[in-house]
């Protein structure tokens, strides 16, 4: 019998399955550019939505005042500056603005969704008075009314020749544009992650000894 022995070299070949989870808003990314595709994180409850125009409108973070009033400790606790667009926003990415008495405590948040598709992230940093609304909506029919940094925000969005940011009305800029067709109160739960599974082959060589393979020739019979 002719016996011979063989020393390869294995290498396995493994097939493996990876997976991300799509990231939550992350603080240095903020931008007002995808609000037409932006995606919910928390569980909501939907709530009936009064009638309302298109306008959204803005009022300066400095006209907040009083220190020890809930407004000003939210925005100068809670809220960070955007320094590129003027917007205030918080460690979820939602945006500020003054709403009615019916969107409940300062902190509260909101998904408004407008005709156009777009979903608008806002926290209530400031409360409208309830002489100047219906507890939804203002006389004038708007329900928005964005909190920003009005220089900044000026130098990114313009202002017209009344020296207003985007002639007062953010509707003029598309990315803001629609009537609001839905309301969602949002809730502290997160909604289960989207998980994306990517499969692919690895190649992994075998560290340490070479492995003995003892390769059989029989013969000579």
């Amino acid at each position: 019998m002719l016996k011979i022995n063989i020393k390869k070299i294995i290498t396995l070949v493994i097939g493996i399955t990876l997976f991300t989870t799509l990231s939550g808003f992350n603080v240095e990314e903020f931008t007002i550019d995808h609000f037409d595709t932006y995606e919910k994180e928390f569980k909501t409850e939907e709530m009936s939505v009064c009638y309302n125009i298109s306008a959204k409108t803005y009022m300066p973070y400095t006209a907040i005042t009083k220190k020890s009033s809930p407004q000003y400790k939210y925005i100068h606790e809670k809220m960070t500056i955007d320094e590129t667009t003027g917007m205030l926003y918080d460690e979820e990415g939602f945006i500020g603005a003054a709403l009615a008495s019916g969107f409940g405590a300062i902190g509260s948040r909101y998904y408004f969704t407008l005709d156009t598709g777009i979903v608008l992230p806002i926290v209530k940093v400031d409360a409208k008075p309830d002489a100047y609304t219906n507890g939804c909506a203002a006389n004038s029919g708007h329900i928005i009314e964005f909190v920003i940094d009005a220089k900044k925000a000026g130098e990114y969005f313009g202002v017209g020749p009344t020296g207003l940011v985007n002639y007062g009305n953010f509707n003029n800029d598309e990315r803001f544009e629609g009537v609001i067709v839905k309301i969602e109160k949002v809730l502290d739960e997160k909604i289960e992650p989207k998980v994306i599974y990517v499969e692919h082959e690895e190649e992994v060589g075998i560290k340490g000894e070479d492995i003995d393979c003892e390769l059989e020739i029989y013969g000579g019979y």
